[in-house]
């Protein structure tokens, strides 16, 4: 069945010597596209081309959809947003490739969300375009639960704990997997804001390093099979 949709690009893999493995998250849900002979000189499809495909390219195309399960085919495609900063700028692009694989971890599910994909497209659009972006990636990730399905609790100006297994704050110290004090502060702080918002949140290095890993450690107890970034590392360094 051919279909057109809008889709985000979130990860490549070369497959023999001329062939790319795409996978792209589209209107329509996770879909994972065999480009076969995109790398080869001697392509003759001129509607592809290697360069839409970087990590989180925002396309419009042209697919081939089969069976759950079985590979799908691209005819056509085009950039319909040109996200320069994203794929040029050293911040943006470390950032970029970590929630990338971030997202490639934790969305499993290959039926469509409108929401969702929306709320990926305008994220990106927003990182491309501003200049405060230390904290992006926090309020990224906190807001990306509502979609996933574990968004916590809200929290009250009394509570003592947020408890990362039960996804709650509450006065009551939990037996194990819980933050408390300064790190629950911090927490609360990514409550209610949103990307125009974010300049709102002051935080040193090593508070958004920690918060981060206490995420990370969220998303890990609510998601199966899901592990820390191998571009983590890279992601510290370069905003420590």
């Amino acid at each position: 069945m051919l279909v057109t949709t809008k889709a985000i690009v979130l990860s490549t893999i070369k497959y023999q010597d001329s062939s790319l493995i795409v996978k792209c998250y589209t209107q329509q849900g996770l879909k994972t596209y065999f480009l076969k002979g995109i790398l080869s000189k001697k392509s003759k499809n001129k509607k592809l081309q290697i360069a839409y495909f970087q990590k989180f390219s925002l396309l419009e195309i042209i697919a081939k959809h089969n069976d759950k399960g079985n590979l799908n085919y691209i005819k056509e495609a085009t950039v319909f947003k040109p996200l320069h900063a994203i794929h040029s700028n050293i911040y943006k692009s470390t950032i970029a490739l970590f929630l990338s694989e971030i997202l490639s971890l934790a969305i499993k599910e290959e039926e469509g969300d409108e929401l969702l994909y929306q709320y990926l497209e305008n994220a990106l659009i927003w990182l491309d375009k501003n200049q405060n972006i230390a904290n992006f990636h926090l309020v990224f990730l906190l807001n990306l639960t509502k979609y996933l399905g574990f968004y916590p609790s809200k929290p009250k100006k009394t509570d003592l704990f947020f408890h990362l297994k039960e996804g709650i704050f509450t006065r009551n110290k939990p037996i194990a997997d819980y933050i408390s004090d300064e790190k629950l502060i911090h927490f609360k702080t990514l409550f209610g804001t949103n990307f125009d918002t974010i300049d709102t949140i002051n935080l040193k290095p090593t508070e958004r390093q920690e918060l981060l890993q206490i995420i990370i450690t969220y998303f890990s107890l609510h998601l199966p099979e899901f592990y820390k970034p191998k571009s983590l590392t890279v992601l510290q360094t370069v905003f420590k």
